[in-house]
């Protein structure tokens, strides 16, 4: 599997759309590494001891009372933590599909609070990963499998796991199934199912805890397959339900030891499927908060109180998770596959204030240990409490110990980061950027887009922790997009005309100091307006304020005539981000829809440049290519023929526009006929699009 050093071995297979696949092969000296993608559900940055939680505690303020997570800041000791890391969106379902498809909320289909919709039949990190020779398996919470709210195809579940990537499916299917910690007995939330592959299983999970089951199914996994198929590698996708909704706690105290022989260990057995399946659900405190006291009212001179319910419960789920990497690194250990695991660890959003357990214990706040860290907001805020994640990568020898990543990155970059690791290019529709160069120090670090977007109706909590216009925030409609080290940020949005508040991501944590209205941000100010609108397409299911906008050009000085190209080498399942590639011809074309590559063979041609729109108005685009093409504007994505697409079918969209220079990139596979590209506008019956309309700057 991993003999030949940068070589692509066109493969014959199914890859979900039934597309052709290649395989990637390194050498020993550089394998593909197993890659683990841990991700956990509501946890805050300020959960984590590394973090804010260590700072805290070394505070020494009683009435501010801190928990501990040791294993998570050994992982970040050995690896490097990445301090501006955001999630896609601010709560889980739009977050998740994000970051399995590497497509921002402006491109995704899972948009808002579209709980339980299908993911869209694309790329995904699990079919990208299986077209370099993985094995892919998902652990845990899904919730993006399909619902009859949303698809009408009559498919119980068309985005199941196994139909999106995935060759292994350990885990809850449903959104609510997370809800409730021990499926079988259902304490608080109802008996819930749990599917091994196609089969449900539940009715053998006898006092199985989530997070114990979830790190369990994990080892074996990973442990069976590394005796069957030592030399394939894997991508596992570890998606914890825990510390989100209801706050349940484990039946004892967590295994001792971890790893192959210690730790959560499978016993297989229905009825005790797991060494913790035993004693009472729902009993065991950590001994660290059992008996913890604090301050409540700041006054020293009175006895301190202890901790509510509530939160010993909440900190007792957090070092469940922390006692869960530990596990998972001792096994790595156990394996001798440590140095060759690019293990990566994060949240899907910021920290709730849901508990869903009876009274007394319902009234849950973020802020008893500052689960949001240094920052203003919770979950579905797009302020930085509800975006910034905690984040931690590790990969021994290849990612130096110790270390910080100080610039923005978002979670849809996950997907071109791994696929640079398995050795191959992202494909063309991704929105991210590989984070390869900055984990690893190699290489330089290309710049990526941070944009979300997303509705709630309610509004921020309360809390003096926050800026006062940061409390009681009305939500709605809401955009966040960095700018360097600037955050624009708009709630409530009723237009695109609606200004941005502007802060400073470096200085200003709490986002207390609206820099918006400067006279020396004008110019930023105007920027982020044009950009949000350059970024995105619209989905009908989740409709915008700005949707109908028309979107602006860009300034172009002394434009020359005709399209900038590029060649590549065929080589892949997919058309490729080429921005990593060699070309092995370019030139400049006044008929961009020629491909003049002086080279033979089905080639990728990549264009790029300018197209002139002549008023302003909507403009329907139409596109039939031989094999696969791919367009965006700006960087927004115009005409996806790529996965799945069947030659000679015509794709179509409309979009507004505003009179003036378009950046525009076209991409094909040069079959020996190019794509017929259309189109129509405000003076425009439908016809090709004339050479004259195309500039390069």
């Amino acid at each position: 599997m991993r003999k030949y050093k940068n070589m692509f071995i066109l493969l014959p297979a199914l890859l979900a759309g039934a597309v052709a696949i290649c395989q990637v092969k390194k050498s020993a000296a550089t394998p593909q590494p197993n890659i683990i993608y841990i991700l956990t559900d509501d946890l805050g940055y300020g959960d984590i001891g590394v973090f804010f939680q260590n700072a805290r505690d070394k505070k020494d303020d009683r009435s501010e009372p801190a928990t501990a997570t040791p294993n998570l800041d050994k992982m970040a000791a050995e690896g490097v933590m990445l301090m501006q890391h955001y999630c896609a969106a601010p709560v889980c379902a739009p977050s998740r599909a994000s970051t399995l498809t590497g497509l921002s909320q402006g491109h995704a289909n899972v948009r808002d609070n579209q709980f339980d919709k299908a993911l869209s039949d694309g790329y995904t990190i699990g079919n990208v990963l299986q077209t370099a020779g993985y094995a892919t398996a998902v652990i845990g919470k899904w919730g993006l499998q399909g619902d009859s709210r949303f698809d009408k195809d009559g498919d119980k579940w068309p985005a199941y796991p196994l139909n999106r990537g995935f060759d292994y499916f350990y885990g809850y299917v449903r959104h609510s199934d997370g809800h409730e910690h021990y499926p079988k007995e259902g304490i608080y939330r109802g008996h819930k199912e749990v599917y091994e592959n196609r089969k449900e299983i539940s009715d053998q999970l006898d006092k199985c805890y989530t997070g114990d089951l979830w790190t369990g199914a994990a080892k074996k996994w990973i442990a069976d397959h590394e005796k069957t198929k030592p030399a394939q590698p894997f991508f596992m996708y570890l998606a914890y339900d825990i510390p989100h909704a209801v706050l349940e706690l484990p039946t004892q105290a967590y295994p001792v030891g971890g790893g192959l022989h210690g730790g959560i260990q499978w016993t297989g057995k229905p009825g005790q499927m797991i060494n913790t399946a035993n004693g009472n659900p729902d009993s065991w405190t950590h001994p660290d908060y059992a008996k913890a006291t604090y301050d409540d009212d700041h006054n020293a001179a009175t006895p301190e109180v202890s901790w509510p319910e509530m939160y010993k419960r909440y900190a007792t789920s957090v070092r469940r998770v922390d006692d869960a990497i530990g596990d998972l690194m001792k096994l790595l250990s156990d394996l001798k596959i440590d140095d060759n695991t690019l293990v990566i660890f994060t949240s899907d959003n910021g920290p709730s204030i849901e508990s869903y357990l009876p009274p007394p214990n319902s009234d849950y706040e973020a802020n008893f240990f500052d689960s949001f860290g240094p920052f203003d907001g919770i979950k579905r805020d797009v302020m930085e409490g509800g975006l910034r994640m905690p984040a931690i990568a590790r990969w021994p020898k290849h990612i130096p110990a110790d270390t910080r990543i100080n610039s923005p990155n978002i979670s849809y970059d996950w997907l071109p980061t791994f696929a640079d690791a398995a050795g191959l290019p992202a494909p063309v529709c991704a929105d991210g950027v590989s984070l390869l160069p900055a984990l690893t120090g190699k290489g330089k670090q290309r710049k990526n887009l941070v944009y979300v977007e997303y509705f709630q109706p309610g509004k921020s909590p309360n809390y003096v922790e926050f800026a006062e216009h940061n409390r009681e925030r009305v939500r709605k409609q809401m955009q966040m997009i960095r700018m360097g080290k600037y955050i624009g940020l708009r709630y409530d949005i009723k237009s695109a005309d609606d200004e941005f508040e502007i802060y400073d991501a470096t200085t200003d944590l709490h986002q207390a100091h609206d820099l918006g209205k400067e006279v020396a941000l004008a110019v930023m100010q105007h920027q982020m307006k044009e950009k949000v609108l350059q970024v995105r397409r619209a989905d009908d299911s989740a409709s915008r304020p700005y949707d109908n906008t028309p979107v602006p050009p860009s300034t172009v000085v002394k434009p020359l005539k005709g399209l900038r190209w590029q060649s590549f080498k065929n080589l892949y399942a997919w058309l490729p981000n080429v921005s990593s590639l060699s070309p092995i011809a370019t030139g400049v074309s006044a008929e961009p829809l020629t491909a003049h590559t002086k080279t033979t063979g089905k080639n990728i041609v990549a264009f790029d440049g300018y197209i002139n729109v002549p008023e302003d108005g909507e403009y329907t685009f139409y596109l039939t290519a031989g094999a696969k093409a791919f367009i965006r504007l700006h960087e927004a994505i115009l005409l996806d023929a790529d996965y799945g697409y069947k030659a000679g079918t015509t794709k179509q969209t409309t979009i507004n526009l505003k009179a003036g220079m378009h950046p525009i990139n076209i991409y094909y596979i040069n079959t020996g006929a190019p794509p017929n590209l259309q189109w129509a506008g405000p003076s425009l019956n439908k016809s090709p699009i004339s050479a004259s309309a195309f500039f390069h700057g």
